[in-house]
């Protein structure tokens, strides 16, 4: 490694006091900046793993149908839901049990919809979590054990069976009088309660070139991924297609080592960029604003007009001894107008940035809900240059 000073060059520099010590502080906030620096930018910086999934990596969802046994009481009413009846019959059947003609009135049993992800390349025998959710009217499934049941993709081929006792995390307590329920006990889950039957075929050695798929499109990020890559690989092998996609060729020599050159592009730094967008959510009154909004020069005034108004009736009584008179009801009503005094117009100028909105309208003491209207209105008047999402 080549060395920072030269202390032959150095040196006569520092014969000079003023000289020397100008040099030398010269010197030293050049070699803070050098290091500092770059770690501004590594703060606004993401790795690529976290911007981009690899198109075909990726988890399938199963589904299955089943029994869960068991349970105290807490089953469906073969009544209500006839096909949990129906599926003990073909269950008993299937094991050579004769059920015809019987008239079954368990409530032990209840039919369950089972639901897994099958991760990427998930090999044979390999064991993942189940989801056992009541498809009938069962009040609880704690203590039941899920029957062999075949879980499904969407091609309709078996890729995973599950069994095993379910574990929920609520509970449900009745009386004459009251009841109380915790949670929902009528889901369930079973740790590794699936194990793997059938592979996907899916081998990355026999890509020639693969899909970045971002997660939050845009143009920018997708030709910044598209350099990085590129820089990284020393060749023109990353290509931005769209605003979503970024197509990988994989160069020959590391066509052996598709999971090495994964790798090394999940860890290459990417700054992505966004759209200037406001999202509002109604309901809740929450607002959420990017960094890159950005107001035009506009005036905003608030105040709170109140109106109250109250009825207070009076009844006029017959003076005594009237000859028919009868009690008559007068409405009284009272109207009261207040609007608050001392609010201060708020003026934005051109290129007001997300600290400025936030501060000037806290200052006005607006509230989320009357935030919105403004946001509204702002968008109205043209002055807004963000996307405006209301959710």
């Amino acid at each position: 490694m080549p060395a920072l000073f030269n202390n032959a060059e150095f040196s006569p520099r520092l014969s000079s006091v003023n000289g020397g010590w100008r040099y030398a502080l010269m010197v030293v906030c050049a070699a803070v900046g050098f290091f500092v620096m770059p770690c501004h930018q590594a703060e606004a910086a993401s790795r690529i793993k976290d911007v981009i999934d690899f198109e075909g990596v990726r988890n399938n969802m199963l589904i299955g149908y089943g029994l869960v046994v068991g349970l105290n009481g807490s089953g469906d009413s073969l009544t209500n839901s006839p096909f949990t009846g129906r599926s003990i019959m073909g269950m008993l059947e299937r094991l050579g049990v004769n059920t015809k003609g019987d008239t079954m009135k368990t409530k032990n049993v209840a039919a369950v919809m089972v639901t897994a992800t099958l991760p990427p390349f998930a090999a044979q025998g390999t064991k993942v979590d189940v989801i056992v959710s009541t498809l009938g009217d069962a009040k609880d499934l704690q203590g039941g054990t899920l029957l062999v049941t075949p879980l499904l993709g969407a091609d309709g081929e078996v890729y995973a069976v599950s069994q095993g006792p379910v574990a929920i995390g609520g509970f449900s307590a009745s009386g004459a009088g009251a009841s109380v329920t915790k949670g929902v006990p009528t889901s369930g889950r079973i740790s590794n309660g699936a194990i793997v039957e059938r592979e996907i075929d899916f081998r990355l050695t026999d890509l020639g070139s693969m899909r970045l798929s971002l997660r939050n499109p845009d143009f920018t990020t997708a030709r910044r991924i598209a350099d990085v890559i590129n820089k990284r690989l020393k060749g023109q092998a990353a290509e931005a297609v769209d605003a979503a996609t970024v197509r990988l060729l994989v160069p020959d020599e590391r066509r052996h080592d598709v999971v090495g050159l994964m790798t090394d592009i999940e860890q290459l730094m990417v700054e992505p960029d966004q759209v200037a967008r406001v999202v509002i959510d109604e309901q809740s009154g929450v607002i959420v604003m990017g960094e890159n909004v950005r107001i035009n020069t506009v005036a905003i005034a608030q105040g709170n007009l109140t109106i109250r108004i109250t009825e207070t009736p009076q009844v006029s009584q017959p003076a005594p001894l009237s000859q028919g008179g009868q009690a008559v009801t007068v409405p009284r009503t009272n109207i009261n107008v207040n609007e608050e005094e001392g609010n201060k117009l708020a003026l934005f100028k051109t290129g007001a940035n997300l600290h400025d909105v936030v501060q000037s309208l806290n200052a006005l003491g607006i509230g989320p809900r009357d935030m919105i209207t403004i946001l509204h209105s702002i968008k109205a008047a043209g002055a807004l240059q963000a996307e405006l999402e209301v959710i």
